[in-house]
């Protein structure tokens, strides 16, 4: 069994901790199995797509890459960069840690702030570690020690999530199903898988052009605004990984 860190914006954690998260797709990259083949091949070779069987199962995806007018056809097998079933992700999010004190005679005050929190003991972070507890941007925002009460900007203690270190991580999951597939294949009962939000908006009637049930629509709409405009109507082929959280 192998662990690997895997981000999650704030919503998606809140998700997973209320138990409504069981899923996460992520773009498979075939730009890097291109390269490995093509480039610097002869010129004007352009490439015809790729192909991946529609059941890989627990397998390694298998891709096809065909190169148009160049007759070349090879294949690789590559696994999930986040895993297969048995393996742990640890979840990464933005975070940051409530220090310990001392009273007047030297002895640590160790205070367990209100809101959720993991207790840490010198955990190595840039040039120095940390001590205390971390918390969590997802359960809310925290005034911090030294904010400016004068109506200027307030300091801000957040570290980003890609900088989370793996003893500061609350949330484990263990994966259960890996698979493959064109990101609009999603289906209506693995987008609610995804952790969506189904609002208004989502549940009105087909028109415009607008033929995605609500929790598809949401999806769509959670896709987009993690990867950007157009992101939805590239439809990439994705890794659908499927999980259960793993709790002491």
């Amino acid at each position: 069994m192998k662990e690997r860190p895997i981000l999650f914006n704030g919503a998606m954690v809140r998700a997973i901790l209320d138990g409504t998260k069981t899923q996460t797709r992520r773009v498979v990259k075939l730009q890097q199995l291109a390269g490995n083949y093509f480039e610097g091949g002869a010129a004007g070779v352009e490439f015809d797509g790729f192909r991946i069987p529609r059941d890989c199962g627990p397998a390694p995806a298998r891709f096809s890459a065909e190169a148009v007018g160049g007759g070349a056809c090879i294949s690789e097998e590559i696994y999930c960069p986040y895993g297969q079933p048995g393996d742990r992700l640890w979840s990464r999010e933005t975070w940051s840690v409530v220090s310990n004190d001392w009273d007047d005679d030297g002895n640590l005050i160790d205070w367990i702030p209100d809101r959720p929190a993991t207790a840490i003991h010198e955990i190595p972070f840039g040039q120095g570690y940390y001590s205390g507890h971390v918390i969590y941007a997802a359960d809310g925002a925290h005034e911090w020690a030294g904010d400016d009460d004068g109506g200027g900007e307030p300091r801000s203690a957040w570290h980003p999530s890609i900088h989370m270190p793996r003893a500061a991580s609350r949330i484990t999951l263990q994966i259960t199903g890996v698979r493959v597939e064109r990101l609009q294949a999603i289906r209506e009962a693995d987008a609610r898988a995804e952790g969506v939000t189904i609002e208004d908006r989502h549940m009105g009637g087909y028109c415009a052009g607008e033929f995605l049930p609500p929790a598809i629509r949401a999806h769509r709409e959670l896709w987009e605004s993690i990867n950007g405009a157009g992101s939805w109507a590239a439809n990439p082929w994705v890794w659908v990984i499927e999980f259960k959280r793993v709790t002491p």
